[in-house]
């Protein structure tokens, strides 16, 4: 797993870790049962507060991502075929609607943007 901070980016540092590892999960880069760094590791390696990637972690493990096993260490889950599934059709519907609508793909993927934001 290779990961990278832009400290000079508005994305806080968190969210920049936790959206590479969930990247290169969803990507396959790194397959379900891989151990992720400890928290303290990484927090290392990175350059950052060990507070900063245990945020990120929690998010990816409230998310589905990774699951923690105690003192085990953090694991990347399995997908869940249900839910890709079920996500995927999701997409596809949206992008039914984005084409009936005549919008490009860059406008589209802005109303998603936003979308996710406010459901934050």
């Amino acid at each position: 797993m290779i990961l990278s901070i832009d400290p000079g980016s508005a994305v806080p540092p968190f969210e920049q870790v936790r959206a590479q590892v969930a990247e290169q999960v969803r990507a396959g880069t790194v397959p379900p049962g891989t151990r992720l760094p400890t928290v303290r590791r990484l927090a290392e390696d990175l350059g950052l507060a060990t507070n900063t990637v245990a945020r990120a972690y929690r998010e990816l493990e409230q998310a589905g991502v990774v699951e923690t096993r105690g003192r085990n260490g953090t694991f990347v889950r399995a997908s869940d075929a249900a839910t890709d599934s079920a996500a995927l059709a999701a997409a596809q519907d949206f992008v039914r609607q984005a084409r009936a609508l005549g919008l490009d793909d860059e406008t589209a993927l802005g109303w998603v943007r936003a979308a996710l934001r406010a459901a934050q």
